[in-house]
């Protein structure tokens, strides 16, 4: 995936915005994969402003609970990727896709996995060198369980909020409107 910078990305934003071009022609003037692309940012230009060009510096993680928030506003609503990952505030809507296959192929506890490989800690480097405490295989072990038992207790919770949605939409949506607002301004800071 290419990665443009800041500043291309308000060039193009601000040619599409002078109405002479589509998103199209832009993509083919500027060499952009695809139109769909230069859309992404001329929505998150018109929601957040210059501010919602700039990519994010560092990693961010996001919460189990609040990519399953995500996955069942979109769901809910039939909001597109785009609509959803502008609603929340992210910059990656391609990344809700990612989640949606998650969490249907392997459950919820899926979305708990970080991608990629994990850093080397110490205790992985004294168990490569041989010395390898005691107590580390009952603590490794203690710790997927406590692990595990959170991930249990989030599902239910989803599934809690699921149930009280089908019963009751108009009066689900009201009631957590507020809050669904409030998340979208923090992520978008």
């Amino acid at each position: 995936m290419a990665k443009y910078s800041d500043e291309f990305k308000i060039m193009v934003v601000r040619e599409y915005l002078e109405g002479r071009l589509g998103y199209s022609a832009l993509a083919r003037k500027y060499g952009v994969k695809a139109s769909t692309q230069v859309k992404n940012w001329v929505s998150a230009y018109k929601k957040h402003g210059v501010v919602g060009l700039f990519r994010k510096k560092g990693k961010e993680v996001y919460s189990v609970q609040f990519k399953l928030d995500v996955l069942s506003f979109m769901k809910r609503t039939g909001a597109s990727q785009t609509e959803t990952a502008l609603h929340f505030g992210l910059t990656n809507p391609p990344m809700i896709a990612s989640w949606k296959k998650k969490l249907l192929e392997d459950g919820a506890e899926a979305l708990d996995k970080p991608k990629g490989r994990p850093a080397m800690s110490d205790k992985s480097k004294n168990v490569k060198k041989g010395k390898q405490p005691a107590q580390q295989n009952e603590m490794t072990r203690e710790q997927k369980l406590e692990q595990e038992n959170e991930l249990l207790r989030l599902e239910v919770a989803y599934l809690k909020k699921l149930r009280a949605f089908q019963m009751d939409p108009e009066g689900y949506l009201e009631k957590h409107k507020q809050r669904y607002h409030l998340n979208s301004k923090k992520t978008s800071n």
